[in-house]
């Protein structure tokens, strides 16, 4: 479809079918869509001045941001004890308010609508494009069982968004699976989520694999980074040596 097209159809699908906030549930006026919210097409303006996006300095293992003065060295206690396979992190935002209610619009009730949002979010982040521009992003796999149930993978749908903003030879490339069903893991701290993926990743079969490539694993939320630990770790023994993680948000 034409850019111009698109434009149109966009136009009079939101005067049909007004949008609302995802997060207050309010109405997203026409002149918020356009102007005041700055490009976010699902929030309106009191919401979308409400995500809190990351800039450095942040922590350069997770991505979480450091507050007030940073000299010197700094532990992040967001991520101490991970002890990460990967080489370093990035995240866009922070996993609260709007941003929260557009992951959980995304994950659980079929949100695809606002992969519009999680673009913007991504434009107003440059540490992260500058981070994978030119690499191959790895989304983080679902079970089969679950990608059945709910349709699509959405850290792939996030990798997809995160590339065609980048640009500059951003490719997503789905390098691993999820062989094990594992149950859900909210509730657990670090060390039992860590058990609970134990072997829960493997290289899918007839991977691109490409080890001198800079590799980008990226999921929606950084929580304790044992899911992107497991999934660096079969990267790394597959041989790749030049890989970081980026996540749209971090919890």
């Amino acid at each position: 479809m034409r850019p111009v097209v698109q434009r149109w159809w966009r136009g009079l699908r939101d005067v049909i079918f007004p949008p609302s906030c995802v997060h207050c549930r309010g109405l997203v006026e026409s002149e918020e869509r356009d102007e005041g919210a700055g490009g976010f097409r699902h929030l309106c303006r009191t919401c979308a001045a409400q995500v809190s996006l990351v800039a450095p300095p942040h922590c350069s293992t997770c991505g979480h941001p450091f507050f007030g003065l940073v000299e010197g060295e700094r532990q992040c206690v967001k991520c101490d004890g991970l002890a990460p396979v990967f080489r370093s992190g990035r995240t866009a935002s922070l996993f609260k308010g709007p941003v929260r209610s557009l992951v959980i619009e995304l994950k659980y009730h079929r949100g695809l609508h606002v992969l519009e949002d999680v673009a913007e979010i991504f434009r107003r982040a440059p540490h992260v494009l500058e981070a994978v521009r030119g690499a191959r992003l790895v989304p983080v796999p679902l079970h089969a069982r679950k990608e059945r149930e709910r349709g699509y993978n959405q850290a792939r749908l996030i990798a997809e968004r995160l590339a065609k903003v980048a640009g500059g030879g951003t490719l997503v490339t789905p390098l691993l699976r999820r062989v094990v069903d594992t149950e859900t893991q909210t509730a657990f701290d670090r060390e039992e989520r860590r058990r609970n993926l134990k072997n829960a990743f493997a290289l899918a079969p007839g991977a691109p694999l490409t080890p001198a490539q800079h590799h980008v694993l990226v999921d929606d939320v950084f929580t304790t980074g044992s899911t992107l630990n497991c999934c660096a770790s079969v990267l790394h023994d597959a041989g790749v040596g030049n890989l970081d993680v980026v996540t749209l948000a971090h919890g």
